[in-house]
């Protein structure tokens, strides 16, 4: 295990496949901790904790997406030594992505499955300026996302607390451009809320174009978290594809 970056919620050492889930801008592997009780045994759930939240609150997010990768890359090795999947949640994805593409480069194992959530291809990619935004301007957006309770953000501390790990976050995002055309030796998931106002389905399926196997697009009712409505429906979408249900 590697340290401060890795968690297993629930060991399952006889697992046939693991999940490593990536969090949004802003987020935390708490978001997914719920998972290990709704998926069966022969998966086991691993959580991605990235600097600066929860535990690791006082260390800083890596200022570009190189720095992120290179270091999640090595972080993750104890955890491929069998069949893997990842997960990634609109910031989470793009770092699935480059995570597998570093992999690749590298010649390691790479995944057997990427689920992107809430999150346009990469010829759809916004730059954006959202890590710009007056911290009045930052709070509006977040709640607009939803994700993130109003009434925390209306708490100086708590704002002082959150709001500059989340600006670094969407900085990341934001500036980051992608490393490679390669395409994915993986079946692709995309998973997007119906109504999510920053993601559009067309722009959800453009990931069709960057693996060599299967593709599938699945919608659900909600926003921009709708995993959070319906965590049974969406992790039983991810057994299902791990064909491991």
């Amino acid at each position: 295990m590697s340290g401060a970056w890795l968690q297993i919620p629930r060991p399952k050492p006889k697992a046939a496949i693991r999940l490593l889930c990536l969090p949004h801008a802003g987020g935390t592997a708490s978001l997914y901790r719920p998972w290990a009780k709704l998926l069966p045994d022969s998966i086991e759930l691993v959580l991605v904790c990235l600097p600066g939240r929860e535990q690791r609150c006082n260390e800083a997010m890596p200022a570009d997406m190189q720095t992120l990768i290179a270091l999640l890359s090595r972080a993750i090795k104890p955890v491929i030594d069998k069949p893997w999947a990842v997960f990634g949640h609109s910031m989470g994805a793009t770092v699935a992505h480059e995570l597998a593409l570093s992999l690749y480069r590298e010649k390691l194992r790479g995944p057997e499955h990427i689920f992107v959530s809430a999150r346009e291809a990469p010829q759809f990619q916004k730059s954006g300026n959202v890590h710009q935004l007056s911290d009045e301007s930052l709070c509006q957006q977040l709640i607009e996302l939803g994700g993130t309770a109003p009434e925390l953000l209306e708490i100086p501390e708590l704002r002082a607390l959150l709001l500059p790990a989340i600006r670094q976050d969407y900085r990341l995002i934001e500036t980051s451009k992608m490393s490679s055309d390669q395409l994915l030796n993986c079946p692709i998931t995309a998973m997007v809320g119906r109504d999510d106002p920053e993601l559009s389905t067309d722009e959800a399926r453009g990931w069709q174009q960057w693996t060599n196997c299967e593709f599938q697009l699945n919608e659900y009712a909600g926003n921009h978290f709708y995993l959070s409505d319906c965590p049974d429906l969406v992790v039983g979408h991810i057994v299902r594809k791990l064909h491991l249900a």
